[in-house]
Protein backbone atom coordinates (compact mmCIF):
# COMPACT_ATOMS: atom_id res chain seq x y z
CA UNK A 1 0.00 0.00 0.00
CA UNK A 2 1.29 3.43 -0.62
CA UNK A 3 1.25 6.52 1.70
CA UNK A 4 -0.88 9.10 0.52
CA UNK A 5 1.23 12.01 2.21
CA UNK A 6 4.29 10.85 -0.01
CA UNK A 7 5.85 11.51 -3.41
CA UNK A 8 9.05 10.31 -4.72
CA UNK A 9 9.88 9.47 -1.27
CA UNK A 10 8.70 13.34 0.18
CA UNK A 11 6.24 14.43 2.07
CA UNK A 12 3.48 16.33 -0.25
CA UNK A 13 -0.15 17.41 0.34
CA UNK A 14 -2.54 15.17 -1.43
CA UNK A 15 -4.56 16.90 -4.12
CA UNK A 16 -8.21 16.83 -3.71
CA UNK A 17 -9.04 19.40 -6.52
CA UNK A 18 -10.62 16.43 -8.31
CA UNK A 19 -12.46 14.88 -5.44
CA UNK A 20 -16.38 15.58 -4.93
CA UNK A 21 -17.58 17.15 -1.71
CA UNK A 22 -19.56 14.80 0.23
CA UNK A 23 -20.54 14.31 3.83
CA UNK A 24 -17.94 12.76 6.03
CA UNK A 25 -17.48 12.13 9.96
CA UNK A 26 -15.90 10.56 12.56
CA UNK A 27 -15.60 10.06 15.82
CA UNK A 28 -12.68 9.19 18.44
CA UNK A 29 -11.82 8.91 21.73
CA UNK A 30 -8.73 9.72 24.82
CA UNK A 31 -8.65 8.51 27.95
CA UNK A 32 -7.21 10.63 30.80
CA UNK A 33 -6.10 8.34 33.63
CA UNK A 34 -5.98 9.84 37.31
CA UNK A 35 -4.00 9.37 40.51
CA UNK A 36 -6.35 9.97 43.71
CA UNK A 37 -4.68 13.46 44.09
CA UNK A 38 -6.17 14.50 40.93
CA UNK A 39 -9.89 12.67 41.27
CA UNK A 40 -10.08 14.56 44.67
CA UNK A 41 -9.20 17.72 42.92
CA UNK A 42 -11.62 16.62 39.47
CA UNK A 43 -14.15 16.35 42.06
CA UNK A 44 -13.60 19.39 44.33
CA UNK A 45 -13.99 21.64 41.15
CA UNK A 46 -10.31 21.76 39.94
CA UNK A 47 -7.57 23.79 41.45
CA UNK A 48 -8.54 27.00 40.84
CA UNK A 49 -8.35 27.46 36.98
CA UNK A 50 -12.33 26.41 36.92
CA UNK A 51 -14.04 22.55 35.39
CA UNK A 52 -11.72 21.06 33.85
CA UNK A 53 -14.05 19.40 32.38
CA UNK A 54 -15.98 22.10 30.35
CA UNK A 55 -12.34 23.82 29.84
CA UNK A 56 -11.08 20.73 28.57
CA UNK A 57 -14.88 20.21 26.32
CA UNK A 58 -13.86 23.37 24.79
CA UNK A 59 -10.11 23.27 24.27
CA UNK A 60 -11.48 20.13 21.82
CA UNK A 61 -13.69 21.96 19.61
CA UNK A 62 -10.88 24.14 19.30
CA UNK A 63 -8.42 22.24 18.70
CA UNK A 64 -10.76 19.82 15.62
CA UNK A 65 -10.89 23.85 14.58
CA UNK A 66 -7.09 24.13 14.39
CA UNK A 67 -6.35 20.78 13.39
CA UNK A 68 -4.87 21.80 9.60
CA UNK A 69 -2.55 24.18 11.33
CA UNK A 70 -1.07 21.80 13.76
CA UNK A 71 -0.77 18.77 11.35
CA UNK A 72 1.96 19.37 8.77
CA UNK A 73 -0.72 17.79 5.55
CA UNK A 74 -4.00 18.06 6.64
CA UNK A 75 -6.09 20.33 4.48
CA UNK A 76 -8.26 23.08 6.11
CA UNK A 77 -11.94 21.78 6.43
CA UNK A 78 -14.99 23.83 6.21
CA UNK A 79 -16.48 21.85 9.92
CA UNK A 80 -20.00 21.91 10.28
CA UNK A 81 -20.07 20.07 13.61
CA UNK A 82 -18.08 19.28 16.41
CA UNK A 83 -19.14 17.50 19.28
CA UNK A 84 -16.71 16.77 22.17
CA UNK A 85 -17.89 14.79 25.10
CA UNK A 86 -15.66 14.89 28.69
CA UNK A 87 -16.78 12.76 31.24
CA UNK A 88 -15.24 12.11 35.02
CA UNK A 89 -15.42 7.92 35.00
CA UNK A 90 -14.99 7.65 39.03
CA UNK A 91 -14.90 4.03 39.81
CA UNK A 92 -12.46 3.31 36.68
CA UNK A 93 -10.64 6.73 38.04
CA UNK A 94 -10.14 8.27 34.71
CA UNK A 95 -11.66 10.71 31.89
CA UNK A 96 -13.20 9.50 28.63
CA UNK A 97 -13.08 12.05 26.30
CA UNK A 98 -15.50 11.73 22.70
CA UNK A 99 -15.35 13.67 20.04
CA UNK A 100 -17.27 13.57 17.16
CA UNK A 101 -16.58 15.80 13.55
CA UNK A 102 -18.60 16.36 10.29
CA UNK A 103 -18.17 18.04 7.16
CA UNK A 104 -19.29 18.57 4.13
CA UNK A 105 -15.91 18.40 1.95
CA UNK A 106 -13.16 15.97 -0.33
CA UNK A 107 -11.07 14.77 2.42
CA UNK A 108 -12.02 13.48 5.90
CA UNK A 109 -12.18 14.43 9.43
CA UNK A 110 -10.62 11.57 11.02
CA UNK A 111 -7.49 13.63 12.55
CA UNK A 112 -9.76 16.41 13.44
CA UNK A 113 -11.45 13.88 16.03
CA UNK A 114 -8.44 12.67 16.82
CA UNK A 115 -7.39 15.94 17.21
CA UNK A 116 -9.75 17.00 19.43
CA UNK A 117 -9.65 14.57 21.89
CA UNK A 118 -5.79 14.77 21.97
CA UNK A 119 -6.30 18.59 23.13
CA UNK A 120 -9.13 17.95 25.28
CA UNK A 121 -7.00 15.23 27.07
CA UNK A 122 -3.93 17.49 27.31
CA UNK A 123 -6.57 20.13 28.80
CA UNK A 124 -7.36 17.84 31.42
CA UNK A 125 -4.00 17.29 32.39
CA UNK A 126 -2.86 20.95 32.25
CA UNK A 127 -5.58 21.90 34.66
CA UNK A 128 -4.85 19.23 36.79
CA UNK A 129 -1.37 18.95 36.82
CA UNK A 130 -1.26 20.87 40.13
CA UNK A 131 -2.55 17.56 41.92
CA UNK A 132 -0.40 15.00 40.88
CA UNK A 133 2.10 15.31 38.08
CA UNK A 134 1.18 11.08 37.58
CA UNK A 135 -1.63 11.42 34.83
CA UNK A 136 -1.40 9.21 32.03
CA UNK A 137 -2.81 10.00 28.62
CA UNK A 138 -3.96 6.73 26.90
CA UNK A 139 -5.96 5.70 23.90
CA UNK A 140 -6.56 7.99 21.25
CA UNK A 141 -7.94 6.56 18.86
CA UNK A 142 -10.46 6.15 15.94
CA UNK A 143 -13.77 4.60 16.96
CA UNK A 144 -14.97 5.49 13.48
CA UNK A 145 -15.88 7.04 10.01
CA UNK A 146 -17.85 7.21 7.43
CA UNK A 147 -17.95 8.62 3.85
CA UNK A 148 -15.91 9.34 0.90
CA UNK A 149 -13.95 6.98 -0.91
CA UNK A 150 -12.91 4.47 1.59
CA UNK A 151 -16.93 4.08 2.78
CA UNK A 152 -17.64 3.62 6.57
CA UNK A 153 -15.16 1.93 9.23
CA UNK A 154 -16.00 0.61 12.76
CA UNK A 155 -13.15 0.15 15.54
CA UNK A 156 -13.76 -3.60 16.73
CA UNK A 157 -14.72 -3.67 20.56
CA UNK A 158 -12.14 -4.66 22.62
CA UNK A 159 -13.08 -7.96 24.12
Amino acid sequence: MDLTHFKDGKPHMVDVTEKSATFRTATAEAYVELTEEALAALEKGGVGKGDPLAVAQLAGIMGAKKTSELIPLCHPLPLTGVEVRVELEREAKRVRIEATVRTKAETGVEMEALTACAVAALTVYDMLKAASKGLVISRVQLLHKAGGKSGEWRRTPDP
